[in-house]
């Protein structure tokens, strides 16, 4: 199952499982409110992407801001050095905030970093600028230590930006990640090109529904980040994972990866998990209403949840 592919709206295929967010865990801590100290260090990066993409993942998800695009293109490199052709490999990666009023900028830059002629996709990593010139390339602050949002620059105007990059060969297609049903009525109304992915953070306790279904309805896939709950897995020690996990014979990542119908993204920098993780599975009826019923009652956990001082509009967040 983890070799199953999705159609997108353009028509080109996105593996159901893909490899690769959020490597730079450590920094996030810090500028995402992560809980989680995680660190890759020198070179574990390219090789886990080499040794990903030799074991059958054929989707590697990227970012300019994870700042390791050298070393996810050296592993690309290797693994097409190796024999894997370019056109069998789905390459994700992302705008950075404090480059959304410079989108051609940003995307030349990742290209180079990546040793790539083109990604497959690119998303809005986030809905929301930040200031271009601040103190800082990536996470620039104000005085008060928050982050230091451009008011100024609408998502929307960014995405027409980006609709420019459909003509250019550098990009297959486009999408967004982290919107909201609010962001995307707002996105559509005012551009041309409806998103081929909308990227967000899913797993038992933020299953996001008005998300899925509206975006079902629009034929815009769900790409899933975070599905052991970020840093740490903290998901893992459910205990309903922990009971589905040994009525199957399965790992507890297994599971959380096999809730999904769309795809999902799997992170490791271990060889033994990142082949492990593979292992995608069928979930019975009573798997998935007992995993459904995580976040019933309220129990709702967003992990990646950045200080913007903007409203996404996400319903667990007002």
């Amino acid at each position: 199952m983890a070799d199953t592919v999705f159609t997108l709206n353009t028509g080109a295929k996105i593996p159901a499982l893909g490899f690769g967010e959020h490597f730079l865990s450590a920094e996030e801590s810090i500028v995402l409110t992560y809980s989680g100290t995680w660190q890759s260090k020198p070179g574990e990066v390219e090789r886990a992407v080499e040794y990903a993409l030799l074991n059958g993942y054929r989707h590697i998800d990227a970012a300019y801001s994870y700042g390791n695009e050298e070393e996810v293109g050296v592993g690309l490199r290797k693994a097409f050095e190796a024999g894997l052709k370019r056109e069998d490999v789905f390459v994700t990666t992302k705008l950075w905030s404090t480059h959304h009023n410079r989108v051609q900028e940003n995307l030349e830059m990742s290209l180079r970093k990546l040793g790539l002629d083109y990604v497959d996709l690119y998303l809005m990593h986030w809905p929301v600028a930040m200031n271009p010139n601040g103190n800082h390339p990536l996470f620039p602050v104000t005085p008060d230590g928050s982050r230091d949002v451009d008011f100024s620059r609408r998502h929307v105007d960014t995405y027409l930006d980006m609709e420019k990059l459909a003509h250019t060969g550098k990009v297959k297609t486009i999408g967004v990640a982290n919107y909201s049903t609010m962001y995307l009525e707002e996105l559509l109304a005012s551009t041309s090109i409806v998103p081929a992915v909308n990227q967000i953070e899913n797993h038992p306790l933020l299953p996001q529904d008005d998300v899925l279904d509206f975006c079902k309805a629009r034929n815009i896939h769900i790409t899933a980040y975070s599905p052991l709950g970020s840093t740490g897995s903290p998901l893992l020690s459910l205990p309903v994972v922990e009971q589905i996990s040994a009525k199957h014979g399965v790992s507890r990542a297994s599971i959380l990866l096999s809730y999904h119908r769309n795809s999902v993204l799997a992170k490791s920098v271990t060889a033994s998990r990142i082949k492990a993780n593979r292992h995608i599975i069928k979930l019975d009826s009573e798997d998935t209403n007992a995993l459904a019923k995580e976040s019933l009652g309220g129990s709702l956990r967003r992990f990646v949840d950045p200080q913007w001082k903007v409203n996404l509009g996400f319903p667990d967040k007002q």
